[in-house]
């Protein structure tokens, strides 16, 4: 089940970053065929101030993501709307500073960049501080957008999420076209032409958290200090990465105008906009892989981790070998796209960009173990990958390359950071299991105490009533083998026959669906836990019960038996998944 969810999550994933790094693409497109090479160099110029905005965007998203994926895991629906409200509270303190700074510090900030000083010959630089202030503007909805989707994840609102990238992607393409035949405002057209369209995509994700279904909630009680510290703690090797990637662009662009000038950052920012399209394969693996890690790392389930490690790894595979194949196939074509008029730049353009695609498995493997880390709790490691592969290595190889190829080995430092970061990456996981190994249970990067010991857990998965009449004889005979009396293991496989059946009879039959329940029954120390998950429709037994009070004592006999016999329950919808814990 989980396996599957992982594909659906993935395809949500890749289309939403996909569209987003298409209205990226749209917009190089049309600057560089439309609008000429100074206006590519600006817009190359400006992404460093992008990236900051995208730090802190980001940052909240992680936090949420694993924050959520711990207090969604133990069913406390009173901590995760607190993470809710407090994202939403710093999302409007964070866009609202930085939209100002920007806009009072547009000149020293096109200073800083590399666009030079403000005289009536630079046109770069008032290239460059156009499209910052058209594109800034859109920075409180930009970030917005950023913390509703791992929500929207979360609650399996799926479908908007995909029809909100989507429209954000028409909008953004059709008012880049009247801008360049019809407006004609330049750079600060194009900015704005992105702003509007992040503001169109918010409005239709935020549409669903005034819905009554939302299971999130602003809630200003729950505005509280160590929440949002806690938020920024999670998030911080996210804020590491992007700060790396910022510090990168920076770096790259006063070496490549020392190499090549000019030309060198309009060629750039061809590999970068086509990259950032390509990375959205890795990105998304490596987003549902920290979200999905968190929620195992909060329920130790070492099963599903070191399925989550393999599942992980095969798509960043997978994908990045045709991915690879494609770019160096299509490389002159997608250059030709942005470049027309200037030779130099595009051969430099096709050929970096070949070597820059050689790079992608390693980074989409790197990538997804960051994130994977990032949601066990592994932060010094998670952290120490970033700057590594984001700035560290990258920057020295493209720095030292450069001084003997020129552009080319700006972009040989991608494949050449990359690769040495994989490696301290596979050497850190074998000195810590104390073996050479590719294993999945070397990979989880576990401590020995972490989740139940070998044997002491049971899990099993079915699609029927027989199954459930089997998975309730497993139970019994997983207590008898522990040691559990009789009469504690006959109502421990009771609760598993009479809750798995329920569904079965109830859930299965509701859509057309195809469904199943996982089982997983842990003995831990004294603690005997159940944890029973499905992808029925929403149904929370504890809440039914509540709802559906009466005297009759033959009534919703089952789940009442269940919950007398049981010490606690918990309930949480996550990921479209019913989850139904029962503390024995």
């Amino acid at each position: 089940m989980i396996r599957k969810i992982f594909r659906q999550m993935l395809v949500t994933q890749i289309i939403s970053a996909m569209t987003v790094m298409l209205c990226m693409l749209v917009d190089s497109i049309m600057i560089g065929r439309f609008l000429g090479v100074n206006s590519m160099t600006a817009y190359g110029l400006a992404t460093p101030v992008l990236l900051v905005f995208a730090a802190f965007g980001s940052m909240l998203s992680a936090g949420i993501q694993v924050m959520c994926g711990k207090t969604m895991g133990s069913g406390d629906m009173e901590a995760t709307n607190g993470c809710f409200s407090v994202s939403v509270a710093l999302a409007a303190a964070i866009s609202l500073v930085g939209t100002a700074a920007v806009l009072l510090f547009t000149d020293p900030i096109c200073v800083l960049l590399g666009a030079g000083q403000n005289t009536p010959d630079n046109e770069v630089f008032r290239l460059t501080r156009d499209y910052l202030r058209g594109f800034i503007i859109g920075a409180p909805a930009f970030i917005f957008a950023q913390i509703m989707v791992p929500f929207m994840q979360i609650s399996g609102s799926r479908t908007r999420l995909v029809a909100a990238v989507a429209a954000m992607t028409v909008a953004d393409i059709a008012l880049d076209v009247l801008n360049v035949f019809v407006v004609h405002e330049g750079t600060l057209g194009m900015g704005l032409a992105s702003s509007i369209s992040y503001y169109i995509a918010f409005v239709i994700g935020a549409l669903y958290f005034f819905k009554k279904s939302c299971i999130f909630r602003f809630r200003p009680a729950l505005l509280r200090r160590k929440t949002a510290l806690d938020l920024i703690r999670y998030g911080l090797p996210t804020v590491i990465n992007q700060i790396s990637l910022v510090l990168l662009v920076f770096v790259l662009n006063k070496v490549l105008l020392e190499v090549g000038q000019n030309l060198a950052v309009a060629a750039y920012s061809v590999i970068s906009t086509v990259g950032n399209l390509c990375y959205c394969f890795g990105s998304g693996i490596a987003s549902v892989a920290l979200l999905l890690s968190s929620i195992f790392y909060s329920d130790e389930d070492k099963t599903e981790l070191r399925a989550l490690i393999k599942t992980m790894f095969f798509y960043a595979v997978a994908l990045d070998l045709a991915m690879i194949a494609a770019v160096l196939i299509l490389a002159p074509l997608l250059v030709g796209l942005f470049l027309t008029g200037e030779p130099e730049a595009a051969d430099m353009a096709i050929l970096g960009l070949r070597l820059f695609s050689l790079s992608l498995l390693p980074c989409s493997l790197n990538t997804s173990y960051k994130n994977y880390l990032q949601g066990v709790n592994q932060t010094k490691f998670t952290q120490a990958i970033s700057v590594m592969q984001n700035f560290a290595f990258t920057a020295l190889f493209a720095f030292l390359l450069s001084r003997f190829l020129g552009t080319t080995g700006v972009w040989l430092g991608y494949l050449c950071g990359e690769t040495l970061t994989l490696l301290v990456i596979v050497i850190a996981v074998w000195k810590r299991c104390g073996r050479v190994s590719f294993s999945a249970e070397a990979f989880s990067y576990l401590p020995p105490s972490f989740g139940a010991g070998e044997g002491d857990c049971m899990e099993e998965t079915l699609t029927d009533l027989d199954g459930a009449v089997a998975v309730s004889a497993k139970a019994a005979e997983f207590c008898r083998l522990h040691g559990e009396n009789a009469r504690n293991g006959a109502m421990i496989a009771l609760c598993i026959e009479e809750m798995v059946s329920n569904i079965v009879e109830h859930g299965f039959t509701k859509d057309n669906r195809e469904h199943s329940v996982d089982v997983r029954l842990l003995f831990k120390g004294e603690k005997r836990m159940i944890r029973i998950r499905d992808n029925c429709l929403h149904f929370d037994p504890l809440r039914y019960l509540d709802l559906h009070k009466t005297d009759d004592p033959t009534a919703h006999i089952g789940i009442r038996m269940v919950m007398k016999t049981v010490k606690n329950a918990n309930y949480v919808n996550s990921l479209g998944l019913n989850n139904l814990t029962l503390e024995m």
